[in-house]
């Protein structure tokens, strides 16, 4: 079975609000997706939906059977006030093995706080430990919420070279929302731009001609492509 998650035909009201209109999505073996869209348009209802947290009001969400997921949420601020070391937060209530936990914390260079409290880390050392704990399951599909929405230029770009350095090793799915454009146009496969409803999607060098695209990004386009086209040059 290629296919991990589809979802169709998902709808969500609240308060007579719609928050998602007949979003169709599937995610398949080895597929980067990040979904894309201003702030209200449903894009972390719509991660809800997909691992289970939240019942749409219709539509059909398929998963493989024994799926292994792994969550990174946007972020956990109430965790900082818990006396707990970065390593004994990673493995709470985690089925682990010394090889799966070696590995991630190898991978997402950790070494050196495990130790440290979690109220003491940076942000930018928050999320890798975040990160860590999503990965600790050996999961075949990543779902991350934001990852990089707390870290400055210069960490994002740190965070997503790393997420791209473990998708490459690892062979996983990923499943992004992300507001970082220009990050997001280098290192993903396929965006989503959501609005409620899916306004357009397809490769990055597509999408970025598409004219709803262009109409609720259009400020931002120079910057996005002159990146993205340096990054392939470099490639």
């Amino acid at each position: 079975m290629n296919s991990l998650i589809s979802a169709t035909n998902i709808n969500v009201i609240k308060s007579g609000k719609a928050i998602l209109k007949d979003v169709s999505i599937k995610i398949n073996k080895n597929d980067f997706i990040t979904i894309i869209g201003p702030n209200g348009a449903g894009k972390s209802m719509l991660l809800k939906c997909i691992m289970g947290f939240y019942k749409p009001n219709s539509g059909v969400i398929k998963s493989k059977i024994n799926l292994k997921l792994g969550y990174m949420p946007q972020n956990l601020d109430i965790i900082k006030t818990i006396p707990i070391m970065a390593k004994k937060f990673i493995t709470l209530k985690k089925k682990f093995d010394k090889i799966s936990l070696k590995k991630v914390i190898l991978e997402t260079q950790i070494e050196h706080i495990l130790d440290k409290q979690l109220s003491v880390l940076s942000s930018g050392e928050m999320q890798r430990v975040l990160l860590a704990r999503s990965l600790l399951n050996n999961p075949e599909l990543l779902i991350l919420d934001e990852p990089a929405q707390n870290l400055d230029v210069s960490g994002q770009m740190l965070f997503y070279k790393l997420l791209q350095e473990i998708y490459s090793k690892r062979g996983l799915s990923i499943l992004m929302v992300s507001h970082d454009l220009h990050l997001v146009m280098i290192s993903t496969k396929q965006v989503i731009c959501l609005s409620n409803h899916i306004c357009c999607c397809g490769k990055p060098q597509q999408i970025t001609n598409d004219p709803e695209f262009l109409s609720m990004f259009g400020n931002d386009m120079a910057q996005i492509m002159a990146v993205y086209q340096h990054a392939n040059k470099e490639n």
